[in-house]
């Protein structure tokens, strides 16, 4: 009995510490000056290939492998942050809760067919029907290359 309360009284501590400092995922944050999101997209070129760091509410999270979650501000922005599958899982309960997020800012230049497959893919992980015609060519985007993360 004394090992049971023991155990609990452990996994009650360890909670209350994951709630109080937020749940870290992957590498520490380092960014000692955050960007807002309104900055970091109105001045994209300028950021793209740095390391930055956002903070901003979870607006969605990949419901299929938890390998991107999007930031928004309070003006409705969003900036996506990606990581390599499995190298950070976001919990896909996350959307509504607060997160600061750290990595390399990315432009990415996509041809047609390239934008058609991504349209494609993350339609499937959202369960929503999907038109190629729809993409009427290629396309640039910028995201954030995720290395670390905190949820609030």
């Amino acid at each position: 009995m004394r090992i049971q309360l023991a155990t609990l009284a452990s996994v009650f501590t360890a909670v209350s510490l994951i709630s109080a400092a937020g749940l870290k995922l992957g590498k520490p944050l380092a960014v000692k000056d955050p960007v807002s999101v309104a900055t970091l997209l109105s001045h994209a070129g300028d950021y793209a290939g740095k390391t930055v760091q956002v903070k901003g509410k979870i607006a969605e999270v990949c419901q299929m492998m938890g390998c991107w979650m999007d930031l928004t501000n309070d003006d409705g922005q969003k900036v996506r942050i990606k990581v390599e599958d499995g190298d950070i899982v976001f919990p896909k309960d996350s959307a509504g809760k607060q997160a600061v997020a750290e990595g390399k800012f990315a432009r990415i230049e996509l041809t047609r067919e390239q934008a058609v497959a991504q349209a494609k893919e993350e339609a499937e992980e959202k369960g929503r029907k999907f038109d190629p015609s729809s993409v009427k060519g290629g396309i640039t985007i910028y995201q954030i290359q995720g290395t670390g993360a905190v949820i609030e």
